[in-house]
């Protein structure tokens, strides 16, 4: 009875002090936790669209660390890593008992370390606490703070911080640093050879560098191949297999794209670690493969920009801010996209839109392009010679001036700034001064992305985009009125895809303009497809002139290889909405077959006052507006001469209301033939009959 007593009481006193013991080390491991916080400290890294790096910062310690995961990584290196460095990994709590006694044994036997004991979670804590020497103490809280992860992480978090820290030579931390610095590629699919590479290199990493002592590197992963645990790991003669690969004797550059887009993604979120773009990389590097090449042939000095766009979404899909952000010769790291320039003779397909649109014009109508003063504004063409008669088509497709600043005074220049409005773009116009004719050739400013945003309405029906910043920005469709009518848009797309590509130039199937800025300052070029735009800026940075820099002769080559190398296949443009057509010169409407304006500014055929005449639908047309889908669309009305306001009559029956305007909307009942009738304020009248399809 006594006997059991003192066992009891002896039980109760070890219990008592093993939970005493239990709550010091406890209150030990709270009062001095791990420094897991510093495992936070990684490179931030620019992303595109689908998640792929564009580039990484170095840390404040000019390490390269990307953060690592195990979703990260190959599912076959992570178990070679296991087999070779802590095969009872998932079973220890962060000591491997047996692997110190075998180590301790081989010690006291041999007089020499022969195999380490170090787990895994000890690894991690050297790594997040690094100490200068390799002390017993030293060793004793390498075992504590193991013990201390397990207790706070999960195994494959554990796995996490491993795959980001460990060790690869130089800067190099972590597997995704080490796999694009030596592979050129993400670890998420690494051959057997690769694995055992970045399994050996941590162990020793400066003196196993592949890119200084190849040999080294070799032996290294040698050892790991013969690890028989890895050679059951990988399978039967991959092991031996993969001995006999080469290993890659230099370093590559980590990705570093996107220059521009990832400095501003930093200064606008500096906290962030991930910065989500909606850039492409394949478009990336293709544009900024481009953009190395022109530079070269472009000469000191020089730079150039690019913004490609998807017309439907409004993402900048590639963007390239200067010819090399760090040559300071072309002030590289300034982002040319951004910065107001002269615009030269990119908006004058907006003007000849609005003709279109306004019927003042078809393609066909003959306009003179001969010396002209609009009250003291006398533009002249580029090479200061004219082509007299000329029809629509040729002057824009020639970008002759006279003839679109003629157009422009017609269709109004503030009017033609509202339209910009819609698509959110404000050029910019020279202080105090209200839009005049100049702004047809260049006579404001208007950054490149802000000229593509423009372009996107071209490319998408008339309805522009919204580009956003390509980082946070919010892309999308704009919502309210359109930039252009869809017909006006067709017209101006059918004229522009008839624009000869520069010499050696592949023909895309893309419409395109030129631009070049007075004295000789920038040159542009802006093409687009059915779904992409892209906008190509050729220039100095300080404004100063560059002789023979011209849009046609320097920015367009840039233009169809920027096309070409962006890995993007070519969109066909839209095709003709309902009521798009080209029509005959011989056909036109009497009023549209010469552009003249009398005092008042009406389009007119002789010296007296023009009655009102519909030139859009001409007479006899069959328009397809979907009658037979069961769906119409509605058919847009234009007319020329004549004094407002005006009633239009559809089969005899009056439209709700009347109009100002030379336009109107007409939403037939059915398909079949119509009359269709227009009655000026002086009661003359026009009609046409036309067919539904």
């Amino acid at each position: 009875m006594r006997l059991w007593h003192k066992f009891a009481i002896g039980s109760v006193a070890g219990i008592v002090l093993a939970g005493a013991a239990l709550f010091a080390l406890d209150a030990a491991d709270k009062a001095f936790p791990p420094p897991l916080d510093k495992a936070d400290l990684v490179s931030a890294e620019v992303l595109d669209a689908d998640g792929q790096l564009l580039r990484a910062f170095a840390t404040s310690e000019g390490r390269w660390r990307l953060k690592t995961t195990v979703a990260d990584v190959d599912p076959q290196f992570l178990r070679m890593l296991v087999a070779y460095e802590d095969q009872r990994f998932y079973e220890h709590g962060g000591i491997d008992a047996w692997a110190l006694g075998r180590a301790a044994t081989q010690f006291i036997r041999n007089g020499r370390i022969v195999s380490g004991a170090s787990t895994l979670s000890m690894q991690v804590a050297r790594l997040i606490e690094p100490r200068a020497g390799r002390s017993l103490s030293a060793k004793l809280l390498q075992l504590a703070r193991a013990v201390q992860i397990e207790r706070r992480l999960s195994k494959e978090q554990i796995l996490d911080l491993y795959l980001t820290h460990a060790p690869y030579g130089g800067n190099l931390e972590g597997v995704r640093a080490a796999s694009l610095a030596y592979f050129g590629k993400e670890p998420r699919r690494l051959t057997v050879a690769e694995a055992a590479l970045l399994v050996a290199l941590p162990q020793l990493p400066e003196r196993r560098r592949p890119d200084r002592n190849l040999k080294a590197a070799q032996e290294a992963r040698k050892r790991v191949l013969e690890r028989a645990a890895v050679a059951e790991a990988v399978g039967d003669g991959e092991a031996e297999r993969a001995e006999g690969v080469a290993i890659p004797p230099r370093r590559m550059q980590l990705p570093a794209l996107a220059a521009h887009v990832g400095e501003a993604a930093l200064r606008k979120e500096p906290a962030v670690l991930k910065h989500q773009t909606t850039l492409k990389k394949q478009v990336q590097q293709g544009l900024e493969s481009v953009a190395r090449a022109a530079a070269m042939k472009l000469g000191p000095k020089l730079s150039l920009a690019m913004v490609m766009a998807d017309a439907q979404t409004g993402a900048i899909v590639g963007e390239v801010g200067s010819a090399d952000y760090f040559d300071a010769s072309r002030s590289g790291w300034i982002d040319m996209t951004r910065v107001n320039r002269s615009p030269g003779s990119t908006l004058k397909p907006f003007i000849y839109g609005l003709a279109f649109e306004q019927g003042l014009v078809s393609q066909e109508t003959i306009i003179e392009d001969r010396p002209a003063d609009f009250f003291g504004y006398r533009p002249r063409n580029f090479d200061m010679s004219y082509q007299g008669d000329v029809t629509v088509r040729e002057a824009l497709q020639l970008s002759l001036n006279v003839p679109a600043v003629k157009l422009l005074d017609a269709v109004g220049p503030s009017r033609l700034m509202v339209r910009f409005r819609r698509a959110e773009v404000r050029p910019v116009l020279p202080p105090d001064e209200t839009p005049g004719l100049a702004i047809g050739l260049g006579g404001v400013g208007i950054t490149l992305k802000d000229l593509v945003q423009l372009y996107t309405a071209l490319a998408n029906r008339g309805q522009p985009a919204r580009l956003g910043d390509g980082i946070t920005g919010t892309p999308g469709k704009l919502d309210g009125e359109p930039l252009l009518e869809p017909v006006a848009v067709w017209n101006v797309a059918d004229i522009l895809s008839g624009v000869i590509p520069p010499a050696g130039a592949p023909q895309r199937g893309i419409a395109y303009k030129t631009g070049t800025s007075y004295g000789y300052r920038d040159a542009w070029s802006v093409g687009y497809d059915g779904r992409y735009v892209l906008g190509v800026w050729v220039g100095r940075p300080d404004n100063s002139a560059v002789p023979g820099l011209t849009g046609y002769g320097t920015a367009a080559p840039i233009l169809f290889e920027g096309f070409a190398k962006s890995g993007i296949s070519t969109t066909p443009l839209p095709r003709p909405p309902a009521g798009a057509v080209r029509i005959a010169q011989s056909e036109l409407p009497i009023s549209q077959r010469r552009f003249a304006l009398n005092a008042s500014g009406l389009l007119v055929a002789s010296g007296r006052e023009p009655a009102p005449q519909i030139v859009y639908p001409p007479e006899g047309a069959h328009i397809d507006l979907g009658a037979g889908a069961g769906d119409l669309s509605p058919l847009m009305l234009k007319l020329q001469g004549g004094r407002a306001p005006f009633r239009w009559l559809a089969n005899g029956k009056p439209l709700p209301d009347l109009s100002r305007r030379r336009t109107q909307q007409w939403l037939p009942d059915g398909g079949g033939y119509s009359k269709l009738t227009v009655i000026d304020s002086a009661g003359r009248a026009a009609s046409v009959g036309v067919f539904i399809d």
